[in-house]
């Protein structure tokens, strides 16, 4: 038994990080930087080809957060810059097109949706950050099937991060316990 959980170890993390966000109470801008931070460390791998960099993005998509409001920025802004210079870095590499070509499309799809969350009407951000980040879900499931681009533990961490966080926010949002 004691094997099967540590084997279950990025599960037993992602829900874990999802219940601390619900009862921390948070709000959509913290859905919309998760959101982010997931599409940014999908594309990192499939920009430097190396699966285990999603692990590296994750980690790195968070300080970027943090460093662009220590600077003044919003954190939307930073991570699009690190997007950006992920792009261009695959496309000099010679990395294969389909893999970079589909994350850069997720990115621009789900943190479209990450900024428009935090730019409309609370009420209503607050439902589009928990519905886009619960769809991410789904985005998750298909990488850890295919067991491509990104390791399948990272996988299968945003699945239990993503899809409780996502409907936990839309449960609230719809009971009025948070308001965005």
């Amino acid at each position: 038994m004691t094997s099967n959980l540590l084997h279950r170890w990025p599960s037993a993390l992602g829900l874990g990080c999802a219940v601390l966000v619900l009862v921390a109470g948070a709000g959509r801008e913290v859905l919309a930087i998760v959101l982010g931070v997931a599409v940014l460390c999908y594309l990192t791998a499939a920009a430097t080809q190396r699966r285990w960099m999603a692990w590296v993005g994750l980690g790195a998509g968070s300080l970027v957060v943090a460093a662009s409001e220590l600077a003044g920025l919003p954190w939307w802004a930073g991570l699009g810059f690190v997007a950006v210079v992920l792009v261009a870095g695959g496309l000099v590499g010679g990395v294969p097109r389909a893999p970079l070509t589909a994350q850069t499309v997720a990115l621009l799809g789900y943190g479209g949706l990450a900024v428009t969350a935090v730019l409309v009407v609370p009420a209503v951000g607050m439902v589009l950050a928990g519905l886009a980040l619960a769809a991410h879900g789904v985005w998750d499931v298909i990488h850890h099937r295919r067991d491509e681009v990104v390791p399948r533990s990272l996988a299968e961490f945003c699945v239990l991060l993503d899809v409780p966080l996502g409907l936990g926010f839309l449960a609230l949002a719809a009971t009025g316990a948070v308001s965005g």
